[in-house]
């Protein structure tokens, strides 16, 4: 976005520039990172947009120097109770918030975890402190994957948040890779008539996860992935895929030997921050069982990995639920 935007309190501002000059306000929005989702809220749902204080639509063009103005839409209704739930919180600003979400945490209610989840401990971090609003994750996490989730605070941020944000996730497979880069490019879908498992099937949808072996000993390898598409559980079958199940996941043939569920951790996550496109990037070291797994296998841990996680690079998007 263009640095003509403010933000005041839950408004948004903005100063048209000269290259803007005759074009219509939606138009101009849209080019300004303002989704069609959120102008369409704020017409209808809000009070609408204002230019130098007069009213304007969106069909209405808007001129060189003018200071566009609108509330952010309100928020939908909840059905999420506030609850005290553990979770780390890493950064908070008014568009955007990074947590660090423990294993065995679930990331929304369901039929099995209607309470106790990272939704009901925002809501409840929310409340706290004063505000309303609703829990907007931009990926998730699988209830027994750990590490870095990052949240929108309103609608306007939503989309440029989740086109941007870039993950890396650690994980400890089954077998001593070699060193270096490879990928997985290989299409998934659902496992039989199975809800929760997947697996890689020829009518699959399209899945890449490129992947760099960071060490390998005691009869495992630490590895970086970034999944390139969003699929469910897809480092999960990928790595299987190839014969190297992760350390602990069960559901897709990896022993329970060193850990009693999936080793796997969002350990590197980057994005940009509207309204400026704000660069961010935060590392976030595995818990302890995951770490305590690399240390019996000789592996990487502790500020040995911290320095790792620094100089990893994140060249393309990485999406979805992992």
């Amino acid at each position: 976005m263009g640095k003509g935007a403010v933000c005041v309190l839950q408004s948004l501002v903005f100063v048209v520039p000269p290259q803007a000059e005759g074009r219509r306000l939606g138009v101009f929005l849209r080019q300004a990172g303002v989704s069609a989702s959120c102008i369409k809220a704020v017409k209808h749902q809000g009070r609408g947009f204002f230019a130098d204080d007069a009213p304007l639509h969106t069909d209405q063009p808007v001129h060189a120097g003018q200071t566009i103005r609108f509330d952010l839409p309100p928020e939908p209704s909840t059905s999420v109770t506030p609850q005290p739930v553990p979770f780390t919180l890493v950064y908070e600003s008014d568009f955007a918030a990074v947590v660090d979400k423990p294993a065995g945490l679930a990331v929304h209610p369901t039929l099995n975890h209607t309470d106790g989840t990272l939704a009901n401990g925002w809501l409840y971090h929310l409340q706290r402190s004063g505000r309303t609003g609703v829990f907007r994750p931009t990926n998730r996490l699988d209830k027994n994957t750990s590490g870095l989730m990052l949240l929108a605070q309103n609608a306007y941020a939503a989309p440029g948040l989740a086109d941007s944000a870039r993950k890396c996730y650690l994980a400890l497979v089954q077998g001593e890779l070699p060193p270096g880069p490879g990928s997985i490019d290989a299409p998934l879908g659902r496992r039989g008539d199975s809800i929760i498992g997947r697996c890689v099937r020829a009518d699959g949808k399209p899945s890449r996860t490129d992947y760099l072996v960071l060490a390998a000993g005691g009869g495992h390898s630490l590895v970086a992935c970034l999944p390139r598409t969003g699929r469910t559980h897809q480092i999960r079958v990928h790595m299987a895929y190839i014969g190297h199940p992760l350390a602990g996941d069960s559901l897709y043939g990896g022993a329970e030997t060193l850990l009693r569920r999936h080793a796997l951790h969002c350990a590197v996550l980057a994005f940009a921050e509207p309204p400026f496109g704000t660069p961010h990037r935060f590392e976030s070291l595995p818990p302890t069982d995951f770490t305590v797994a690399c240390r019996t296998c000789g592996l990487p841990c502790g500020e040995a990995l911290q320095e790792t996680l620094r100089a990893l690079p994140l060249t393309d998007p990485g999406a979805g639920e992992a």
